[in-house]
């Protein structure tokens, strides 16, 4: 479905200073349709070709009401409507004001009460917004009278341009609704009006008096957000507290006519459950996020006890050995390092991999300049994914910075190079390590290992990952080398 933007510029000839004007309409006007228990439609002509003498309408918008059952069983948006089909419409466009009357809907059996108010915009009627009424509740009650009452007063300011306001949207996720609770306040900021759940959000805030004319302040509650709303006519939103455990959200429209705040439309919301919600999931990550700090902390406690042992042990084959299963260990420490920046079941691989190349650079045993390259990326894998495979790249990127430059010898360049290619491949997470080094020996088999680390990477890599790793030598045509390529699989493993 095509956005108001995207219609704006297809259908009419609107500038851009009405397209962002109607958009903001149709982000806030929620408001308005709960107010009017009402559908509202948002409609602007056509630019039609000169040559043709019809007059159509376009659909840029259409909102239901969350406190009443629709009219309209299909959606609008988008489609051409004939201007004698809706005349009332084309009066308002004309007419610039209001204008109330009946018509028919298409699907809609009965005659529909519609109110047409024009959307001015720079002093031209840039779109009309027809609320399509439906039958009226015989004895409604006296916030339904209320609301109709402020929504009228909206209507002048959708008018004349008030509303919507530029600095804010009036509604939006999280934003209290009409049903959650309303309170109307006057130009002095008194109580004019609540509705009962408006009067219990106040009891939940330890307010029991009678709320009508008295202001917030008042009543004990410090009620700047009203204040600012009056003074500065603009929209305010404020949450209140009383201790740990209730939590209430205030959000307040001026009403104005004629450039003056005439009073204030509170809607409020008890957002009490929501923030204890809030709270515990914070807890929990809080508590996931330090667990992953410890067991970092564990692992490089582990990491310098192999390190210091080492050091103590006067076989040079030890020492190796040691060494290599310390950096294997630092190697996860890695990940759950950045675990503990960011909990959660996925993390991004890159700031990893930056990690681990930092780790091979400090640890290599190897006297020969080597430089390792990283490019493309995997993003965000998940952990479970993430620990293996770091341990294996570490693995192959140890071995190739070790051993594909050990021998000092002509056939090796000055400079040996370590590429490592990351990227994804029909679902899977591939990385691709390449150096320029001497090459694999002429008997060499992945599946007879002459080391400990790829015998490591070959399980890890196939029975851990479910995925496939080759490796083979570079032709000396082609730069000579070692081309190692690792495969596994993103979809979730048992």
């Amino acid at each position: 479905m095509a956005t108001l933007a995207e219609l704006a510029a297809l259908r009419t000839r609107l500038d851009k200073v009405s397209v962002e004007h109607l958009v903001r309409l149709v982000a806030s006007w929620s408001l308005l349709a709960d107010l009017a228990f009402s559908d509202l439609l948002l409609m602007t002509r056509v630019a039609e070709p000169e040559n043709r003498g019809e007059k159509h309408l376009v659909v840029v918008g259409q909102v239901r009401p969350n406190n009443r059952s629709t009219l309209l069983g299909d959606d609008l948006v988008g489609t051409t409507q004939r201007v004698d089909a809706w005349p009332l419409v084309q009066r308002a466009f004309e007419e610039r004001s209001l204008v109330v009357g009946e018509g028919r809907v298409h699907g809609v059996d009965d005659a529909v009460s519609l109110w047409c108010v024009p959307v001015i915009v720079g002093g031209e009627v840039a779109a009309v917004m027809v609320r399509l009424q439906g039958p009226t509740q015989v004895g409604a009650a006296l916030y339904e009278k209320v609301y109709l009452s402020l929504f009228e007063r909206m209507c002048t300011m959708v008018s004349d341009g008030s509303f919507p306001f530029r600095e804010e949207d009036v509604a939006g996720p999280g934003m209290p609704r009409v049903g959650d609770g309303v309170i109307l306040l006057d130009g002095e900021g008194r109580v004019e009006f609540a509705t009962p759940n408006a009067t219990n959000a106040l009891h939940r805030l330890g307010i029991y008096a009678s709320p009508e004319g008295r202001t917030l302040r008042e009543l004990g509650l410090r009620a700047r957000f009203v204040e600012r709303a009056l003074e500065f006519a603009l929209p305010t939103l404020e949450e209140v507290d009383r201790g740990h455990d209730v939590a209430i959200l205030f959000h307040c429209v001026p009403l104005i006519e004629r450039h003056r705040v005439t009073g204030v439309l509170a809607r409020v919301r008890d957002v009490s459950d929501l923030r204890q919600l809030d709270r515990i999931v914070l807890s929990k990550e809080a508590a996931v996020r330090e667990v992953h700090h410890r067991v970092k902390n564990n692992l490089q406690t582990i990491s310098s006890l192999l390190r210091l042992q080492a050091r103590r042990s006067d076989e040079a084959e030890t020492q190796v050995a040691l060494l290599e299963a310390e950096r294997r260990v630092r190697s996860i420490a890695v990940v759950h390092e950045v675990l503990s920046r960011e909990p959660g079941e996925e993390v991004v691989f890159d700031e990893i991999v930056r990690s681990l190349v930092a780790l091979v650079e400090d640890t290599v045993l190897a006297l020969h300049p080597v430089e390792i390259v990283v490019n493309g990326e995997l993003g965000v894998l998940s952990t479970d994914l993430a620990t293996p495979l770091a341990v294996a790249l570490t693995e192959l990127l140890t071995n190739a910075v070790e051993h594909a430059f050990s021998d000092q010898i002509a056939e090796v360049p000055d400079a040996g190079i370590v590429t490592l290619q990351l990227h994804r491949d029909e679902g899977h997470a591939v990385a691709e390590i390449r150096d320029n080094g001497r090459g694999l020996g002429a008997n060499f088999s992945l599946e007879v290992p002459t080391s400990l680390g790829l015998s490591i990477v070959r399980d890890l890599v196939r029975t851990q990952l479910h995925g496939t790793i080759e490796m083979s030598s570079v032709d000396s045509d082609d730069g000579g080398g070692t081309y190692v390529r690792v495969s596994v699989p993103l979809l979730e493993r048992d």
